[in-house]
Parts: structure tokens; C-alpha cells; sequence
């Protein structure tokens, strides 16, 4: 199957699997995981951050990085479309108590600060207390443009507020950028990192921040039942990832904006293409399109506008049938 739903459905190759066969491993509850405990270290180091604590899923290092910035009661400002307000279920409202204020995105995927402005609650016993923006890079694909970054920086340090950055593909944006790490996650608090898309780990997310703030999320996580004990093996996954698979994301790119433009040339209709995803408008004949597909063995998520997500195990030429189906279908 040639799967385009996601670069989530990576799956690790014989180098990784070695790496993590040969992981020396402890009881990470207990702080003993080497393993775990030099993949946070080198992350930590790479972003310019005091430290870094390794959850099994981005959506638990979402949650826990809530709960490590609000109390119950406490607010968040954040994106109508983004994955920590939308797709994870209400954890933050349900499990922490933590009220969510969405504010709609830009077309760039920012969240205009006046816009942020306006939703910050006065002290006030009416109101809850507004103690976090949490900001999405990549959002959809798009890269936050780094001005953005400076300036909603700024911004929080003005108005007394913690930056959170859901950056589960944040190294698409690094690569895009053209530029290290550490410059783009010193606009932030505490960011999320996640090792199972684009770069290719079977599982595994980090949550990056202050000294003090992992220690507080280090809490959380064993309250939320993300604490694991051998997890190296795990980890070493991604640390291969981290010093493998990050500068190939460019390979992604560019495949996401050839196919793009060759679904053009084909007559479909392309609405945008921004790092490794491109939306296509498909209307009522999505359900046709994703049957067509699958008996070709191609996987889409078929929807009136459908996302195509290229990643490490999807290769040009594969790419070349899938668009030769796509006209095939057009053509019908």
C-alpha cells in the first residue's frame, strides 16, 4: 500500500530497529533509562532548553504541557483549527479543568495578537485567569513566518503570559527555515516535539521547557499514566530519528510540491501546498475517489477536500502511479 493519510503511518526501518535492539535500558520512572535520559539531554540542548521529558504520544505531551502551565480554572488562548483545541478530545477542559478560549487562525496560520489581545481576561472574579498562548508549527503544513515568532514573544512577556508551541512537526518548519533548532524555540516557553511523524519513530513525543516547568510535567505525566519503564528502547528510536531523518524532510517537501503541480497539469483542483501536505478539492466524488484508489492500493483519507501527506516511506515514483491513478480517475 502507498498511504498518504499521514506521516504518521512511518514505520522504522533496519537501522532504527538495530539502534534500538542495542539500547542499554532502566527503569525510567525511577530516572534510570540511559537511553531516556540521553535523548532528553540532546534534545534539551539542541532547542537551548534546561531540559526535556519524553511522553509516549504527542497528545499526552499536549495534555501534560496544559497542566504544567494552568491550575484548574486557569485559561488558554488558542487555534479554532489547532490539534490541542480540536483533535485531542477536550483533554486540557476535561482532565485538567484547564478553559480553552479559541481565536480563528490567520490564512498564514498565526493567531493575530490583536486578536489574542482582545480574549485576555481583566482580574476578575467573573473571568477565568488567562495564563497560557499555545501557538501551532507547523499549522496544517504552514510554517510560521519567524517574525511572527519574535513578535508573539514579545507579546507574552508584555501581557504576563507563558508561549506554549505545539510543534509535533516543528523540524518541517526547521527545515524549511533553513535554520537551527534553537532558533526558533527561543520564542517559546515550552514546546512539543514529535518523533513518530515526519521523522519516522514508531512512538514517542518530547516536551521541551525550563528546569522547574519539567519538573512539574514530569508529575503529570505519571498522574496521566505516561511514565514507562524501559522505554530506550523506545527512545533510541528517536534519537536515530532526531540525527537521521530531519535534514531528509526537505525530500518530503519538495515531493508534496511535485505532486502538486503535477495533479494540476492532471485537472484536479489543488487549494494549497505548504511543507509535506497539499489539499485537494474532490467535492461528492470523494468516497468514489478513495474507492478507486484503494483498489489500487493507494490510501487517502477521502473527504470533500482531501490531504495528501508525503513522508519517508512514500518515494517519487510511487508518487508518479498515484497521480497517474488520479488522472486515470478524472479521465473515467
Amino acid at each position: 500500500m502507498i498511504d498518504l493519510r499521514s506521516d504518521t503511518v512511518t514505520r522504522p526501518g533496519r537501522a532504527m530497529l538495530e539502534a534500538m535492539l542495542a539500547a542499554p535500558v532502566g527503569d525510567d520512572v525511577y530516572g534510570d533509562d540511559p537511553t531516556v535520559n540521553a535523548l532528553q539531554r540532546y534534545v534539551a540542548e539542541l532547542s537551548g532548553k534546561e531540559a526535556a521529558l519524553f511522553l509516549p504520544t504527542g497528545t499526552q505531551a499536549n495534555l501534560v504541557a496544559l497542566l504544567s502551565h494552568c491550575e484548574r480554572g486557569e485559561e488558554y488562548i488558542v487555534g479554532q483549527g489547532a490539534h490541542n483545541y480540536l483533535y485531542e478530545a477536550g483533554g486540557a477542559a476535561v482532565l485538567g479543568s484547564i478553559q480553552p478560549q479559541p481565536v480563528d487562525a490567520a490564512a498564514d496560520g498565526t493567531l493575530p495578537l490583536d486578536k489574542v489581545a482582545a480574549k485576555i481576561k481583566p482580574d476578575d472574579i467573573h473571568f477565568a485567569r488567562t495564563r497560557l498562548l499555545s501557538l501551532e508549527n507547523t499549522h496544517n503544513g504552514k510554517v510560521l513566518p519567524r517574525d511572527y515568532l519574535n513578535a508573539a514573544w514579545d507579546f507574552t512577556r508584555e501581557r504576563g503570559l507563558a508561549l506554549h508551541v505545539d510543534g509535533a512537526r516543528i523540524f518541517n518548519a526547521v527545515v524549511d527555515y533553513g535554520c537551527g533548532l534553537e532558533e526558533i524555540t527561543r520564542y517559546c516557553d515550552s514546546f512539543t516535539l514529535c518523533l513518530s511523524k515526519g521523522l519516522g519513530a514508531p512512538v514517542g513525543s518530547l516536551l521541551v521547557g525550563s528546569r522547574d516547568y519539567i519538573k512539574r510535567a514530569t508529575r503529570w505525566r505519571k498522574m496521566a499514566g505516561g511514565g514507562m519503564r524501559q522505554a530506550g528502547i523506545l527512545a533510541a528510536a528517536g534519537r536515530y530519528a532526531l540525527e537521521n531523518n530531519v535534514a531528509r524532510l526537505c525530500e518530503d517537501h519538495d515531493n508534496a510540491a511535485w505532486m502538486a503541480r503535477q495533479l494540476r497539469d492532471a485537472g484536479a483542483e489543488v487549494l494549497r501546498q505548504d511543507t509535506n501536505m497539499l489539499f485537494v478539492r474532490v467535492g461528492e466524488a470523494h468516497a468514489a475517489l478513495g474507492e478507486f484508489m484503494q483498489a489500487r492500493e493507494v490510501l487517502i483519507n477521502a473527504a470533500p477536500v482531501v490531504r495528501l501527506v508525503t513522508h519517508l516511506d512514500v518515494s517519487r515514483e510511487q508518487l508518479a502511479g498515484v497521480v497517474a491513478h488520479w488522472r486515470a480517475f478524472l479521465n473515467r
